[in-house]
């Protein structure tokens, strides 16, 4: 039993002995970038940043594996420098995107104030833009009209697009089987998830025109609403919703549906009853996640609701802005053009972090959601 146990002993040590120490690969990674500055100074005579971080990358990778190597054995180092790729690609990805929340959140921030939140541009001058860059006056306009526009165009989106999505998933999963219109509808469904955002809208612009022609001819521009822009992007939506609500649903164990069948419950009570209430939390979240992807587009709206700088409360009746087409507007055509137009860019940035704020509330809602949601399977 004693010889047993000192066997077992010196297995463990055997396993374990050579190993470098926790913070070995963090302290390599922090030389390596020391070393690449210094090459880039040395070779390039200045610091830039893609050279560095190429030079760091391979530099760090021959360390790792050469004192790795050398330590732990070929094997052990060979699975260190996967670590550092797979490490070193999730740090590149991270980049962009820090890059892109620090511009916004520093320039929007430093530019954002409540008369921004509160105003909107209708009878804004270019006279105030340049007193504004002159330090005589405060920044004038707002963009109040354009986050009114945006909340009530995407709520008429889902309004039309999650009924609509939600159903054809269950449609799929629970009915269709491998018959001809699952197939076509699946293949539609897969049509749509890849169209440009453009086309969604000239859709939708082209429907309403046409209804408006054949109904009222004389009442021109009614194809530019806020409902024309909600249905473009009832049309982004609505494949982004089948597809996440059917993957939901197909995670639903058959045994579930079959207990129920065996009780003699009906089809569509389990699906109500059994089924949707098991995955409610990934459908919430699948809506939630196309709710964000379709909030910040700009092509669409500039064709269906156009440019606005009044509020407008009404779908149904004329030109309505969002933030997206507000942020385009601003930087494209600034109220002041030459130096007055940093007053246009100032409130461009400021609305997009608005825009990046709630971007970010709708994707922690869906985790929120997932996790209160979830079912519980403890006893």
């Amino acid at each position: 039993m004693l010889t047993n146990t000192n066997s077992s002993m010196t297995t463990s040590r055997n396993l374990t002995s050579k190993q470098l120490p926790q913070a070995t690969p963090w302290v390599i990674a922090v030389a390596s970038i020391i070393v690449a500055i210094v090459i880039g100074f040395l070779i390039f005579g200045g610091f830039n940043i893609p050279v560095v971080a190429v030079l760091a990358g391979l530099i760090n990778m021959v360390a790792v594996f050469a004192l790795s190597a050398s330590y732990e054995g070929r094997r052990k180092a060979t699975d260190r420098v996967a670590t550092t790729v797979v490490t070193s690609a999730f740090v590149l990805a991270c980049v962009p995107l820090i890059s892109l929340l620090w511009l916004t959140v520093s320039k929007g921030g430093a530019a954002i104030n409540g008369d921004l939140l509160s105003r909107t541009m209708l009878g804004m001058k270019g006279i105030l833009d340049q007193q504004y860059v002159a330090g005589e006056a405060t920044l004038a306009g707002g963009f109040y009209h354009a986050i009114v526009g945006t909340v009530l165009i995407t709520i008429a989106a889902c309004v039309i697009s999650i009924p609509i999505g939600v159903l054809t998933a269950i449609y799929l999963v629970e009915y269709a089987g491998k018959n001809r219109l699952g197939k076509a509808i699946t293949f539609l469904v897969d049509v749509m998830t890849g169209i440009p955002s453009i086309v969604a809208g000239l859709f939708a612009f082209a429907l309403f025109s046409t209804i408006a022609n054949l109904v009222m001819p004389e009442a021109a521009g009614i194809a530019k609403t806020g409902f024309t822009a909600a249905v473009a992007l009832s049309v982004l939506m609505i494949p982004i919703v089948v597809r996440n609500t059917e993957e939901i649903l197909r995670l639903v164990p058959m045994d579930l549906r079959e207990a129920s069948y065996a009780l003699g419950v009906p089809k569509w009570k389990t699906i109500v009853k059994i089924v949707l209430p098991t995955s409610v939390s990934g459908i919430l979240s699948g809506i939630t996640i196309a709710i964000a992807r379709v909030i910040g587009e700009t092509a669409p709206i500039m064709v269906t609701a156009g440019f606005a700088k009044n509020l407008n409360w009404n779908l149904f009746s004329g030109w309505m802005s969002t933030l997206p087409t507000y942020i385009y507007d601003s930087q494209l055509r600034p109220v002041s053009p030459g130096e007055a137009a940093i007053a246009s860019s100032e409130r461009a940035w400021a609305a997009a972090l608005v825009l990046v704020a709630l971007v970010m509330f709708l994707n922690l809602l869906a985790r929120v959601i997932a996790k209160v949601l979830a079912p519980k399977t403890g006893r």
